[in-house]
């Protein structure tokens, strides 16, 4: 396997905007992906996501940085860095979400990449693709249900 990028498709039904908004502002974010986060939309803009509740040893969390913000088509950003550090191609990951229309609904294009350019022994490569893999097939429908409470909310 070649581990370089991860890559999902997920139609939703939900215009553009809205699944912008869900993948974009932390009140919706926090819905579906991390348990907190900070961030702004906006290229540039740094911020953090953390995973389970903070202090705890099993708490995780990474700066973010948001490289493209072009609502409602594209968005985004570098993360899984060490916390102080810029983000660069060689030291993060980054996620794209590209949405387009298609029907009454979205077709959202979910990229995930930058593995190969970490410079990780194989072992962990693997391990962390594979981390990666699994997590976000439990996120993206997660992402889906979030939308669906947004359209359903008056």
């Amino acid at each position: 396997m070649e581990y370089g990028s991860i890559e999902r498709e997920i139609h939703i039904e939900a215009a553009p905007e809205v699944v912008y908004e869900v993948i974009t502002t932390p009140e919706h974010l926090k819905e579906w992906w991390p348990d907190d986060v900070e961030l702004k939309a906006v290229p540039g803009a740094t911020g953090f996501v953390s995973f389970g509740e903070l202090g705890s040893p099993d708490a995780q969390g990474s700066p973010v940085t948001v490289v493209e913000a072009d609502p409602p088509r594209r968005f985004s950003f570098r993360w899984a860095y060490e916390e102080g550090e810029a983000a660069r191609v060689d030291n993060s990951l980054l996620v794209t979400f590209d949405l387009e229309p298609s029907g009454a609904g979205t077709l959202l294009r979910f990229t995930e990449g930058g593995y190969r350019e970490k410079g990780w022994e194989a072992a962990v490569l693997e391990e962390t693709y594979r981390d990666h893999a699994r997590g976000w097939d439990y996120f993206l429908p997660r992402l889906v249900g979030q939308v669906a409470r947004v359209v359903s909310t008056p």
